[in-house]
């Protein structure tokens, strides 16, 4: 199967961010300001005019991220409120899309190639998912990658790796849909796929990526990126 340009985009902002109050007691996570615009703007930045069609997940304080989604333009809104980050996959109209979906998380701070990382999923194969994976990075904690000339074989995190899972992919809705079953998690996505082997990692990394989990990681990356609005 060959792949053609990656024409959708996810970001998943639904999360309620724990580690992240007393800010999250009136914000949701992906609206926490930062670099004078909020967390999710450096994932709009990236995509707008890259990508044609932009949805996000929402679920915590859903109303008020929803407002701030459509009024940055975004092309729809999933309320996943109350179920899980890989829920919206087997259970909205996106179910029915058999191309790739580059998807993203709300809290990475990242830059990277999209038409490069298209090239890349063609030249997988066009699989159900492709894992865009980074080099571990101290104190943030990550899903090691075990794979065997790109076919990826385990993700787990007990056992160290030179790579992990930095909440990017590119994936096939309507193929994993066909090959799976909703139980709950990624996690369960990736491993009926790595049974039928149809999980690979992506050679292409991103040129830049952090992760925000909590008021820490907030702090270092603001202090490592600068000032300035995102993107």
């Amino acid at each position: 199967m060959t792949a053609g340009p990656i024409r959708h985009a996810l970001i998943m902002a639904a999360g309620r961010g724990n580690r992240m109050r007393p800010l999250t007691d009136r914000l949701p996570k992906a609206l926490l300001p930062f670099r004078g615009e909020t967390l999710i703007s450096n994932s709009l930045a990236l995509l707008r005019d890259r990508v044609p069609r932009i949805h996000v997940t929402v679920g915590y304080k859903s109303a008020m991220l929803a407002h701030y989604l459509m009024t940055a333009g975004v092309d729809s809104v999933l309320n996943t409120a109350g179920h899980s980050n890989s829920w919206w996959i087997h259970h909205t109209l996106l179910r029915h899309l058999d191309e790739p979906v580059l998807v993203l998380t709300a809290d990475n701070i990242t830059d990277i190639d999209i038409d490069l990382l298209a090239l890349e999923y063609g030249r997988l194969g066009a699989p159900a998912c492709m894992l865009v994976p980074v080099k571990p990075i101290p104190a943030i904690d990550g899903d090691y990658i075990e794979h065997d000339h790109g076919l990826v074989t385990s993700v787990q995190r007990q056992t160290p790796t030179g790579i992990y899972c930095s909440g990017i992919q590119v994936l096939n809705p309507a193929q994993v849909v066909s090959l799976t079953t909703d139980d709950g998690s990624f996690y369960s996505i990736w491993n009926q796929l790595i049974a039928r082997r149809e999980l690979r990692v992506s050679s292409v990394y991103p040129k830049q990526w952090f992760s925000v989990d909590t008021l820490e990681q907030l702090a270092a990356a603001t202090q490592a990126f600068g000032p300035g609005a995102g993107g």
